[in-house]
């Protein structure tokens, strides 16, 4: 996008000028469309939801850690219902977006690495592996307990 003296309609009112693009898009009036806005706000569109997937599986990662390794038993219900939250995430946006199921395999060592290095600060004196224990494949992450079950 080349910078611009002159403030845009996308600028000074970002509703309206969603309004007004969905409009012309609809319209089929092509040459009216601010194509140069509209391209950058669909990839963001695409780079969000890749920022979700990422900061859902970060985040389950950190819990199923905590429930398989640290022991506080006290906290087990709190992470177990956060597991489940955080699946619960990921799977709507599977559900939306197919595509980004190749996505979370791509992003899964580093993901873990930073679970990992956020749950190692949090609880230094328990041992977690370095490699991931958990499947990579996404049904069994997202559905397996890898904890036992409570008597």
């Amino acid at each position: 996008m080349t910078p611009t003296t002159t403030k845009t309609l996308y600028d000074t009112d970002f509703a309206l000028w969603i309004d007004e693009t969905v409009d012309r898009l609809k319209a089929g009036d092509f040459a009216a469309i601010d194509l140069d806005n509209l391209i950058e706000e669909v990839e963001s569109l695409g780079i969000s939801q890749r920022k979700s997937v990422h900061s859902f599986l970060v985040r389950l990662l950190e819990h199923l850690l905590k429930r398989c390794y640290v022991a506080l038993p006290d906290c087990y219900r709190g992470w177990e219902v956060e597991i489940r939250n955080f699946r619960n995430e990921l799977k709507k946006e599977f559900k939306y977006s197919p595509s980004l199921k190749s996505f979370l395999v791509e992003i899964f060592g580093e993901s873990y690495g930073e679970a990992l290095e956020s749950v190692r600060e949090d609880y230094p004196d328990t041992s977690f592996p370095d490699v991931c224990p958990f499947a990579k494949d996404l049904d069994t992450l997202l559905t397996e307990k890898f904890w036992p079950e409570r008597k």
